[in-house]
C-alpha cells in the first residue's frame, strides 16, 4: 500500500531494497523463472518490469483501464498474464513488453489469473464468482467452474497441470479435475474469507491464507486439514510456496512478512515408517506361523531383533519430529516477545504524547 516494492535478500545479514516507481499501491509481484525479472502490478493501471538490483531500474507500461490485481510468468519467462478490476484478462511478450491478446467473458473484476505449467492453458478468478479456463492458442473460454458462492480471490494450478485450486469470499477453498472438469476436493476449514493458496512443488500440500489471521496446510492426498498456523495479527492477505518447497512465506495487513520453514519430510519419513512397521510385522508373523521346522527358534530370535530394530528407527524418527517442533515453537515464542516489545514500545510512545498534550493544555 506504500508503492513500494520490497525485495529481500534471504541472507540476514543483507539489506532489503526498497523500489519506488509505482504511483499507487502494488497489488502483485513475481520473480520471472529465470529471476532476471521481476513483474509488480498496481493500482495506478501499470505493470512494471524490474531488474533486480540495488538501482532498481525499471520499464513501465499501461496495461489495462482499471487497478491490475494479478500478474504471473509463463514457466518458460516468455509470456506475461495479467487480471485487472477492467474486468479483462490480458496476455503480453516480456522481452518486447507487447501486448497480444485480452480475454474478456468475466463480468466482473478478474482477481486472479495464472498460466499452467506448461504455458497452453490460463486460468482465471474474478468477484462474478466464476473460475475460467482458457486455451492460450485458440484464446477461447473451455469451461467456467461455478461452485464458489461468493468471489473467487485467486487460483493456481496444481505442478501436475492436471488440477486447479481456488480460493473464495465464501470462506472454501475447491480443488478441480481440469480434465474431466469436476469438483474433486472441497474445504471449509477457515472462518473467513479465503485470500490467497499455493502448491507445494511436491503437489501434495496446499497452503491457504485468510481473513481469520491464520495459514492452513492441506493434506492433498488424504483430503483433510494438516495443520494451522497462527503468527499474523489480522488478516493474511498472501502465501507462497518457495520453488524449492522447503520455504513458505506470508504477509499480512499487520504491515508483517514472515517466511517459514517446512517439515514435510519428517511427517512423510514418520508416516512411512508407520506403514514399514506394520508391514513387516504381519510378514514376519507368516513367517513364523508357516515355518514348522528347525529353524524355528532361529526365525524367531531374528523376527524379534528385526521388530525391536524398526521400533527403535520408529523412536528416533518421532523424536527428531518432536524436536522440530519444539523448534518451531521457540521461534513462534520469540516473535511474540518481539512483538510483545514493539507493542510496550508503541504503548509507551502514545502515553508520553498523551502526556504531553495533557500538559500543553493546562498552560493554554
Amino acid at each position: 500500500m506504500d508503492s513500494c516494492l520490497m525485495i529481500w535478500n534471504m541472507k540476514p545479514q543483507m539489506r532489503a531494497y526498497r523500489f519506488p516507481g509505482h504511483e499507487d499501491a502494488v497489488m502483485c509481484v513475481q520473480f520471472s523463472p529465470s529471476g532476471h525479472l521481476v513483474a509488480s502490478g498496481s493500482r495506478d493501471k501499470t505493470v512494471r518490469l524490474w531488474i533486480p538490483s540495488i538501482k532498481g531500474e525499471s520499464t513501465v507500461f499501461k496495461a489495462h483501464t482499471a487497478t491490475v490485481r494479478c500478474v504471473h510468468f509463463s514457466s518458460d519467462g516468455q509470456s506475461l498474464v495479467t487480471a485487472s478490476d477492467d474486468k479483462t484478462v490480458k496476455v503480453w511478450t516480456v522481452h518486447r513488453q507487447k501486448f497480444l491478446f485480452s480475454l474478456s467473458q468475466h463480468t466482473n473484476w478478474v482477481r486472479c489469473a495464472k498460466f499452467s505449467p506448461d504455458g497452453q492453458l490460463i486460468a482465471s478468478s474474478s468477484d462474478d464468482k466464476t473460475v475460467k479456463l482458457w486455451d492460450k492458442t485458440s484464446r477461447e473460454c473451455i469451461h467456467s467452474f461455478c461452485e464458489h458462492g461468493g468471489s473467487v480471490n485467486h487460483v493456481d494450478f496444481h505442478p501436475s497441470g492436471t488440477c486447479i485450486a481456488a480460493a473464495g469470499t465464501d470462506r472454501t477453498v475447491n480443488v478441480w479435475d481440469i480434465r474431466m472438469n469436476r469438483l474433486l476436493q472441497h474445504y471449509q476449514v477457515h472462518s473467513a474469507v479465503v485470500n490467497s493458496l499455493s502448491f507445494h512443488p511436491s503437489g501434495k500440500y496446499l497452503v491457504t491464507a485468510s481473513n481469520d489471521s491464520t495459514l492452513k496446510i492441506l493434506d492433498l492426498l488424504e483430503g483433510r486439514l494438516l495443520y494451522t498456523l497462527h503468527g499474523h495479527q489480522g488478516p493474511a492477505t498472501c502465501v507462497a510456496f518457495s520453488r524449492t518447497g522447503d520455504l513458505f512465506a506470508s504477509g499480512g495487513s499487520d504491515e508483517q512478512v514472515m517466511v517459514w520453514k517446512t517439515n514435510f519430510d519428517a511427517v512423510d519419513v514418520l508416516k512411512t515408517q508407520k506403514i514399514g512397521t506394520s508391514v513387516g510385522g504381519a510378514c514376519h508373523t507368516l513367517q513364523s506361523e508357516t515355518d514348522r521346522g528347525v529353524h524355528l527358534k532361529e526365525t524367531k530370535t531374528q523376527d524379534s531383533a528385526g521388530s525391536h530394530e524398526q521400533q527403535e528407527n520408529c523412536l528416533a524418527n518421532t523424536l527428531e519430529l518432536l524436536k522440530e517442533q519444539l523448534l518451531i515453537l521457540t521461534q513462534t515464542v520469540s516473535i511474540l516477545e518481539q512483538r510483545l516489545t514493539l507493542t510496550e514500545d508503541k504503548l509507551k510512545e502514545c502515553l508520553e504524547n498523551q502526556e504531553q498534550k495533557i500538559i500543553q493544555n493546562k498552560m493554554s
